[in-house]
């Protein structure tokens, strides 16, 4: 009864049955350990798993954040790889005597890495949290019936989980495409040679922002938080925890991109249009990602100031940099403008 994805059911196929076939199996930019093939459906019989309607609305969307958060973690590990790589080539090589990690244009780059490596990872852990405590409860309300303030405390979890699960997917691919890109770029010409392993870090990361959902789709899935203030309420509370003293400067450079944040969500909000929310969703999306993930990366660096202290010092520098970049563009945005970005 409905014209769009939402009234799809889910159906399930037993091979055994018959009816499936493998066209072909696919020649791909990177990823060459995972294949990946067209199937080819004829009269194969399938049956109705679990009830109709629900198939893309909640069987698909619960596979995908799943799944997203898998991405997650496969970006984390090649942007890991990725310094690894960047860094261990630029200790080796040298120009003129001197190895060129000395060099500020290089050690920009990797420290670059490093910090959105770092920020990633703490953003990844915060959302496996979320998720390994939602899903504790949901087995254990399979044995028995919850108290009331459990059944809170997975509402709780499982609404930060699906909250978390677009921006921890979003930026990771897209900081894994940007540091096997860097990473490349360290290399020089010995870095656009197949036999340094950087050059398939750069092809497999490709994938990263694309597959379970488009770093855009992340943008979608994220957007309703941004606009109803979810996000804003995390930040205001994560604000709250006190940090080290040292990290304090840091601290107050989050403060003000929040209130840039706040200026700038409130500008969207009072232009009510629905063209230019979706055009500006993209910027709010990475200004909320970045204020959550630098203040992220400074609880991690007041825990263990050796590990993360030189990361928060770059990545909430670098933030606040693109935070206020991504305010003056918006603040300045107005709705006479979108005609002349529309492809004709």
């Amino acid at each position: 009864g409905t014209r769009d994805g939402r009234g799809l059911s889910m159906f399930i196929y037993d091979k055994r049955d018959g009816g499936v076939t493998v066209r072909h199996i696919e020649h791909k930019l990177g990823i060459h350990g995972s294949p990946t093939c067209e199937l080819v459906y004829k009269n194969a019989k399938a049956e109705l798993c679990g009830s109709t309607r629900l198939g893309l609305i909640k069987y698909v969307m619960a596979l995908m954040n799943g799944a997203r958060l898998g991405i997650a973690a496969q970006s984390v590990g090649v942007s890991q790889a990725a310094y690894d790589e960047a860094l261990k080539y630029a200790r080796e090589r040298k120009q003129f005597d001197t190895e060129i990690v000395k060099f500020p244009a290089v050690y920009d780059m990797i420290a670059r890495i490093k910090a959105k490596l770092d920020a990633g990872r703490s953003i990844l852990y915060q959302t496996a949290r979320y998720v390994d405590i939602y899903k504790a409860l949901e087995d254990i309300q399979r044995e028995r019936k919850l108290t009331a303030e459990e059944r809170q405390e997975l509402k709780k979890y499982s609404r930060l989980a699906d909250a978390f699960t677009p921006l921890a997917k979003g930026m990771n691919s897209e900081y894994a495409n940007q540091n096997t890109y860097d990473a490349i770029q360290v290399h020089g010409g010995s870095g656009f040679i197949m036999e340094y392993k950087c050059q398939r870090l750069y092809r497999d990361a490709r994938i990263f922002s694309i597959y379970e959902g488009t770093t855009q789709l992340q943008v979608v899935a994220a957007i309703r938080y941004i606009s109803n203030g979810t996000y804003l309420s995390i930040i205001k509370e994560m604000l709250e925890k006190d940090v080290a003293d040292e990290l304090k400067p840091l601290k107050a450079r989050v403060v003000e991109m929040v209130k840039l944040y706040e200026q700038a969500l409130e500008y969207v909000k009072e232009a009510q249009d629905q063209d230019m929310h979706d055009f500006l969703a993209r910027r709010l999306y990475n200004m909320t990602c970045e204020i959550i993930m630098s203040l992220l990366i400074l609880e991690d660096a007041t825990r263990s100031a050796e590990l993360f202290a030189k990361s928060a010092n770059v990545y909430v520098r670098m933030a606040q940099a693109n935070v206020f970049g991504e305010h003056a563009y918006i603040t300045n945005f107005v709705k006479e403008d979108l005609p002349s970005f529309r492809a004709e």
